[in-house]
Protein backbone atom coordinates (compact mmCIF):
# COMPACT_ATOMS: atom_id res chain seq x y z
CA UNK A 1 0.00 0.00 0.00
CA UNK A 2 1.55 3.33 -1.18
CA UNK A 3 2.20 6.43 1.73
CA UNK A 4 -0.16 9.36 2.24
CA UNK A 5 2.20 11.64 0.45
CA UNK A 6 0.53 10.20 -3.06
CA UNK A 7 -2.21 12.45 -3.28
CA UNK A 8 -1.09 15.73 -2.14
CA UNK A 9 0.28 18.00 -4.05
CA UNK A 10 2.24 20.87 -1.48
CA UNK A 11 -1.21 21.54 0.82
CA UNK A 12 -3.51 20.33 -1.77
CA UNK A 13 -5.19 16.61 -2.06
CA UNK A 14 -5.27 15.42 -5.65
CA UNK A 15 -5.12 12.11 -7.71
CA UNK A 16 -1.46 10.81 -8.32
CA UNK A 17 -1.61 11.76 -12.03
CA UNK A 18 -2.49 15.25 -11.09
CA UNK A 19 0.68 15.25 -8.71
CA UNK A 20 2.82 14.17 -11.65
CA UNK A 21 1.00 16.60 -14.02
CA UNK A 22 1.77 19.41 -11.69
CA UNK A 23 4.70 18.52 -11.19
CA UNK A 24 6.16 19.04 -14.45
CA UNK A 25 4.32 22.53 -15.00
CA UNK A 26 6.11 23.46 -11.93
CA UNK A 27 9.61 22.32 -13.32
CA UNK A 28 8.44 23.47 -16.94
CA UNK A 29 7.70 27.33 -15.01
CA UNK A 30 11.02 27.31 -13.69
CA UNK A 31 13.58 25.43 -15.36
CA UNK A 32 15.44 28.69 -17.07
CA UNK A 33 15.78 30.38 -13.33
CA UNK A 34 15.74 27.34 -11.11
CA UNK A 35 19.68 27.72 -10.57
CA UNK A 36 19.35 31.15 -9.92
CA UNK A 37 16.44 30.78 -7.56
CA UNK A 38 18.71 28.25 -5.34
CA UNK A 39 21.17 30.45 -4.64
CA UNK A 40 18.66 33.14 -3.44
CA UNK A 41 16.42 30.59 -1.84
CA UNK A 42 19.72 28.88 0.21
CA UNK A 43 22.19 32.11 0.24
CA UNK A 44 23.95 29.77 -1.62
CA UNK A 45 23.83 27.06 0.82
CA UNK A 46 22.86 24.48 -1.70
CA UNK A 47 26.44 24.48 -3.37
CA UNK A 48 28.20 23.44 0.08
CA UNK A 49 25.70 20.79 0.25
CA UNK A 50 25.97 19.51 -2.86
CA UNK A 51 29.87 19.56 -2.89
CA UNK A 52 29.45 17.67 0.87
CA UNK A 53 27.12 15.18 -0.86
CA UNK A 54 29.68 14.43 -3.50
CA UNK A 55 32.58 14.01 -0.59
CA UNK A 56 30.05 11.36 1.02
CA UNK A 57 29.60 9.65 -2.04
CA UNK A 58 33.00 8.97 -3.02
CA UNK A 59 32.99 8.85 -6.67
CA UNK A 60 35.40 7.05 -8.50
CA UNK A 61 35.81 6.38 -12.64
CA UNK A 62 36.56 2.33 -12.42
CA UNK A 63 35.36 -0.35 -10.42
CA UNK A 64 37.68 -3.86 -10.81
CA UNK A 65 39.16 -2.09 -13.92
CA UNK A 66 35.61 -1.64 -15.37
CA UNK A 67 33.36 1.97 -16.11
CA UNK A 68 31.42 2.79 -13.12
CA UNK A 69 27.69 3.54 -14.18
CA UNK A 70 26.49 6.52 -12.49
CA UNK A 71 22.54 7.39 -12.56
CA UNK A 72 21.41 10.91 -11.37
CA UNK A 73 17.66 10.57 -11.19
CA UNK A 74 15.68 14.49 -10.92
CA UNK A 75 18.83 15.92 -12.36
CA UNK A 76 18.01 17.64 -15.36
CA UNK A 77 20.24 21.12 -14.89
CA UNK A 78 23.15 18.82 -13.97
CA UNK A 79 24.24 20.21 -10.60
CA UNK A 80 25.30 16.66 -9.52
CA UNK A 81 26.05 15.03 -12.56
CA UNK A 82 28.78 17.98 -13.06
CA UNK A 83 30.26 17.47 -9.78
CA UNK A 84 30.61 14.14 -10.51
CA UNK A 85 32.29 14.34 -13.87
CA UNK A 86 34.41 17.26 -12.29
CA UNK A 87 35.57 14.79 -9.51
CA UNK A 88 36.72 11.66 -11.59
CA UNK A 89 37.30 13.17 -14.95
CA UNK A 90 36.27 10.87 -18.03
CA UNK A 91 36.20 7.39 -17.67
CA UNK A 92 32.45 6.49 -16.27
CA UNK A 93 29.10 6.49 -17.49
CA UNK A 94 26.67 8.75 -16.29
CA UNK A 95 23.26 9.02 -17.02
CA UNK A 96 20.70 11.76 -16.19
CA UNK A 97 17.24 11.34 -15.79
CA UNK A 98 14.69 13.53 -15.24
CA UNK A 99 10.66 13.77 -15.98
CA UNK A 100 10.99 17.49 -17.46
CA UNK A 101 12.59 17.98 -20.56
CA UNK A 102 12.90 21.67 -19.87
CA UNK A 103 14.73 21.14 -17.52
CA UNK A 104 17.19 18.26 -19.34
CA UNK A 105 17.46 20.80 -21.92
CA UNK A 106 18.78 23.28 -19.65
CA UNK A 107 21.31 20.99 -18.26
CA UNK A 108 22.51 20.12 -21.55
CA UNK A 109 23.43 23.41 -22.56
CA UNK A 110 24.95 23.94 -19.23
CA UNK A 111 26.96 20.80 -20.53
CA UNK A 112 28.07 22.25 -23.56
CA UNK A 113 28.94 25.62 -22.41
CA UNK A 114 31.87 23.61 -20.28
CA UNK A 115 33.12 21.90 -23.53
CA UNK A 116 31.06 18.47 -22.67
CA UNK A 117 29.79 17.19 -25.42
CA UNK A 118 29.49 13.57 -25.12
CA UNK A 119 29.92 13.11 -21.61
CA UNK A 120 26.67 12.18 -20.60
CA UNK A 121 23.52 10.37 -21.37
CA UNK A 122 20.19 12.37 -20.75
CA UNK A 123 17.16 10.41 -20.61
CA UNK A 124 13.69 11.70 -19.90
CA UNK A 125 12.11 9.05 -17.75
CA UNK A 126 9.88 8.37 -14.14
CA UNK A 127 11.81 7.62 -11.26
CA UNK A 128 8.64 5.60 -10.83
CA UNK A 129 9.55 3.87 -13.94
CA UNK A 130 13.07 3.82 -15.04
CA UNK A 131 13.68 3.20 -18.48
CA UNK A 132 16.92 0.98 -17.50
CA UNK A 133 17.35 -2.77 -17.31
CA UNK A 134 17.98 -5.02 -13.96
CA UNK A 135 21.32 -4.50 -12.33
CA UNK A 136 22.69 -1.46 -14.45
CA UNK A 137 23.94 1.08 -11.75
CA UNK A 138 26.74 1.51 -9.86
CA UNK A 139 25.67 4.19 -8.21
CA UNK A 140 22.18 5.70 -7.83
CA UNK A 141 21.39 9.63 -6.97
CA UNK A 142 18.79 12.07 -6.47
CA UNK A 143 18.87 15.53 -4.97
CA UNK A 144 15.92 17.65 -4.22
CA UNK A 145 13.84 15.64 -6.08
CA UNK A 146 12.82 12.63 -4.10
CA UNK A 147 10.10 14.86 -2.42
CA UNK A 148 8.56 15.26 -6.20
CA UNK A 149 7.83 12.04 -6.72
CA UNK A 150 4.33 10.66 -6.70
CA UNK A 151 5.00 7.47 -5.08
CA UNK A 152 8.39 7.75 -3.05
CA UNK A 153 7.95 3.70 -2.29
CA UNK A 154 7.76 2.69 -5.72
CA UNK A 155 10.48 4.99 -6.80
CA UNK A 156 12.61 3.63 -3.91
CA UNK A 157 11.99 0.01 -5.41
CA UNK A 158 13.31 1.05 -9.06
CA UNK A 159 15.96 2.59 -7.16
CA UNK A 160 16.96 -0.65 -5.43
CA UNK A 161 16.09 -2.79 -9.37
CA UNK A 162 18.53 -0.70 -11.59
CA UNK A 163 21.83 -0.97 -8.94
CA UNK A 164 23.84 -4.00 -9.20
CA UNK A 165 25.10 -5.76 -6.14
CA UNK A 166 26.89 -3.59 -4.18
CA UNK A 167 26.02 -0.73 -5.32
CA UNK A 168 25.25 2.21 -3.35
CA UNK A 169 21.75 4.80 -3.18
CA UNK A 170 22.42 8.32 -2.17
CA UNK A 171 19.45 10.95 -1.45
CA UNK A 172 20.39 14.60 -0.52
CA UNK A 173 16.98 16.30 0.40
CA UNK A 174 15.02 18.82 2.38
CA UNK A 175 13.74 17.20 5.65
CA UNK A 176 13.05 18.57 9.35
CA UNK A 177 15.16 20.65 11.39
CA UNK A 178 15.46 19.32 14.50
CA UNK A 179 15.84 22.57 17.07
CA UNK A 180 11.83 23.63 17.90
CA UNK A 181 12.86 27.64 18.00
CA UNK A 182 14.90 26.85 14.65
CA UNK A 183 12.51 25.13 13.08
CA UNK A 184 9.70 27.96 13.85
CA UNK A 185 11.92 30.38 12.22
CA UNK A 186 12.43 28.47 9.37
CA UNK A 187 9.17 27.94 8.85
CA UNK A 188 8.61 31.63 8.69
CA UNK A 189 11.40 32.07 6.75
CA UNK A 190 9.81 29.40 3.92
CA UNK A 191 6.35 30.29 3.65
CA UNK A 192 6.79 33.44 3.57
CA UNK A 193 10.00 34.65 1.48
CA UNK A 194 10.41 32.31 -0.63
CA UNK A 195 7.35 32.88 -2.51
CA UNK A 196 7.88 36.28 -2.67
CA UNK A 197 11.85 35.59 -4.26
CA UNK A 198 9.78 33.14 -6.69
CA UNK A 199 7.55 35.84 -7.83
CA UNK A 200 9.60 38.50 -8.17
CA UNK A 201 12.30 36.62 -9.90
CA UNK A 202 10.25 34.34 -12.16
CA UNK A 203 6.83 35.83 -11.92
CA UNK A 204 5.66 32.34 -10.32
CA UNK A 205 4.41 32.06 -7.11
CA UNK A 206 2.85 29.48 -7.06
CA UNK A 207 5.80 26.91 -8.27
CA UNK A 208 7.73 28.24 -5.25
CA UNK A 209 4.36 28.14 -2.50
CA UNK A 210 4.25 24.42 -3.65
CA UNK A 211 8.32 23.81 -3.30
CA UNK A 212 7.80 25.21 0.36
CA UNK A 213 4.53 22.88 1.03
CA UNK A 214 5.97 19.62 -0.18
CA UNK A 215 9.02 20.08 2.25
CA UNK A 216 6.88 20.23 5.07
CA UNK A 217 4.69 16.99 3.68
CA UNK A 218 8.11 14.62 3.32
CA UNK A 219 8.64 12.04 5.19
CA UNK A 220 10.86 12.47 8.15
CA UNK A 221 14.47 11.57 8.42
CA UNK A 222 13.49 8.02 10.52
CA UNK A 223 10.84 7.45 8.29
CA UNK A 224 12.13 7.35 5.22
CA UNK A 225 15.51 5.34 6.57
CA UNK A 226 12.96 2.64 7.60
CA UNK A 227 11.39 3.08 3.95
CA UNK A 228 14.78 2.10 2.44
CA UNK A 229 14.89 -1.00 4.70
CA UNK A 230 11.18 -1.80 3.76
CA UNK A 231 12.42 -1.61 0.15
CA UNK A 232 15.43 -3.89 0.96
CA UNK A 233 18.24 -1.68 0.96
CA UNK A 234 21.37 -2.69 4.12
CA UNK A 235 23.41 -0.51 6.10
CA UNK A 236 20.83 2.36 5.48
CA UNK A 237 21.22 5.86 7.44
CA UNK A 238 21.00 9.17 7.26
CA UNK A 239 23.38 12.31 8.08
CA UNK A 240 21.56 15.67 9.04
CA UNK A 241 23.31 19.57 7.48
CA UNK A 242 22.59 22.42 8.69
CA UNK A 243 20.65 21.48 11.62
CA UNK A 244 18.16 19.40 9.62
CA UNK A 245 17.08 21.55 6.64
CA UNK A 246 18.79 18.61 4.68
CA UNK A 247 19.58 15.54 4.75
CA UNK A 248 21.74 12.81 3.26
CA UNK A 249 20.37 9.08 3.12
CA UNK A 250 22.02 6.37 1.83
CA UNK A 251 21.76 2.54 1.78
CA UNK A 252 23.50 -0.50 -0.10
CA UNK A 253 22.28 -3.10 -2.52
CA UNK A 254 23.73 -6.58 -0.92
Amino acid sequence: MQNPEKSWFGEKQVSPDEKTENVIEVFDSVADRYDLMNDLMSGGMHRLWKDKFIRMIRPRSHINARAMDYLDVAGGTGDIAFRIRKKIGSGANIALCDLNDNMLSVGRNRAIDKGWINDFSWITGNAEKLPLPDESVDIYTIAFGLRNVTHIDTALAEAYRVLRKGGKFFCLEFSHVQPTLLAKAYDMYSYNVIPFIGDKVTNDRDSYQYLVESIRKFPTQENLAQRMRDANFNSVKYNNMSAGIVAVHQGKKM
